[in-house]
């Protein structure tokens, strides 16, 4: 018995250990983008302040609906001493008011527009938010490659000091040739001293978009992934109309204002007011009869919108007026979101087929290039002059590549929030 009780209590430690172990390591494991964004939408305040906006809009929709607060009144009249001594006749009142049947159903259809308004800016701000953490991360990982591509030349600038200090200690090159040499050195070191302070700028950039402390460790997946774009152009438009947060607003925006136009017709139909009064004669002599000293009192008003050419009028004409500029704003941003993504698309196409190029043909190239040349040198076939061009062409090759992927992906980024939606879901 003690021995089993011994074997599970290790077993339970052996568990812990490996559940602490996998934990440890969980935490340690790079944050890709799609979990960097989860985490700057769950925590960014805009958000949070655009869904307490949201909620409040959506509570206000039952209140356009609910009768106005009943009036309850109550006359001493006829008080021969004081206001509040006794009376001659004492008057209960109650009174209600109430609109044109069909006036709070076109109210209530405009508060739940605003509502499904406010929805809609809540879903355009986790899409910025979106797109700031995309760009974010993305400006992160090129620097971070930019970095690595110079370190990667200052290793090759260092093989170049050797070779022409090997050349000159045989004279066979000028001194020149070493000076040269260890003057790109230096400045491709001074350079790369720059590419990791914007390194860490980038993580304290990325930090404060999570809301984390500036100072805070993140540890992400740097790794530069490029995938093409392989969606037509008339979808991306269509898709655009479809789902642009600021294409629903403004369609939204123009049903509101043609409720409106219903509501301002509606003006000039009266509203009512509907009461009852009970009155108590204290002094018989003032009663309809000396034998009937209590009597009820029925109350029935309406408006008279005798005034339409002030009011009425005017408020149809603004009404009309507001429903055609929402219909030209709906129509030019329709037509500003076409153009925007058509040009987002090609420049975006454009910036992956020049990245492809570099990475697939150019950089290799010019790789041989370079290992050739500083054969030919050592050999040499060529001078100092061409083996520093034909290196700061490989060194430019990367760079290139590098540019066009951040164009890319920063008109990737772009082309989502034209759209109002992630390309990859």
């Amino acid at each position: 018995m003690p021995t089993i009780k011994i074997g599970g209590a290790l077993m339970l430690a052996i568990a812990a250990i490996a559940l602490a172990a996998s934990l440890a390591r969980a935490a340690d494991a790079p944050l890709s983008e799609s979990q960097l964004v989860e985490i700057a939408i769950e925590a960014n305040p805009q958000v949070k302040s655009a869904r307490y906006r949201w909620d409040s809009t959506v509570h206000s929709i039952k209140q356009t609906v609910a009768p106005n607060d009943p009036v309850f009144t109550y006359t001493n009249s006829d008080s021969p001493k004081n206001p509040l001594g006794r009376a001659s006749l004492r008057e209960f009142n109650f009174t209600e008011t109430f609109q044109f049947p069909g006036k709070a159903l076109h109210q209530r259809d405009q508060a739940e527009f605003a509502a499904e308004i406010a929805h809609l800016i809540l879903a355009a701000t986790v899409r910025d938010v979106r797109a700031a953490t995309e760009t974010g991360y993305f400006q992160l990982v090129l620097d971070q490659a930019l970095s690595d591509v110079n370190a990667e030349n200052v290793q090759n600038l260092d093989q170049v000091v050797r070779v022409t200090e090997t050349a000159y200690s045989g004279s066979a090159v000028p001194q020149t040739d070493v000076i040269s040499a260890e003057f790109n050195l230096a400045a491709a070191r001074q350079l790369q001293r720059q590419y990791l302070t914007a390194v860490q700028n980038d993580e304290t950039a990325l930090n404060l978009q999570l809301y984390r402390p500036v100072g805070e460790p993140l540890v992400v997946d740097r790794t530069l992934k490029l995938e093409a774009l392989n969606y037509p152009l008339d979808a991306l438009t269509d898709r655009a109309y479809t789902v642009r947060q600021e294409i629903l607003e403004a369609a939204l925006a123009e049903r509101n204002a043609n409720t409106a136009l219903y509501l301002a017709k509606m003006e000039y139909l009266p509203d009512f007011t509907a009461g009852v009064q009970y009155d108590d004669y204290l002094v018989p002599s003032f009663a309809p009869k000396p034998s009937q000293t209590r009597d009820w009192v029925g109350i029935v008003g309406f408006n008279l919108p005798v005034f339409f050419w002030l009011r009425q009028d005017e408020d149809v004409a603004r009404a009309k007026a507001n429903l055609a500029a929402a219909r030209s704003d709906q129509a030019l941003i329709k037509i500003q979101t076409a153009a925007a993504v058509a040009t987002l698309y090609r420049s975006a196409q454009y910036a992956y087929e020049t990245a492809i190029l570099y990475r697939d043909s150019l950089i290799p190239l010019a790789r041989q290039n370079f290992r050739v040349a500083l054969t030919a040198y050592q050999s040499g076939k060529i001078d100092f002059v061409t083996l520093s061009t034909v290196l700061q062409s490989e060194y430019a090759a990367r760079v290139n590549y590098l540019q066009a992927a951040n164009q890319f992906l920063a008109g990737e980024v772009s082309l989502e929030q034209a759209i109002g939606a992630p390309l990859r879901q």
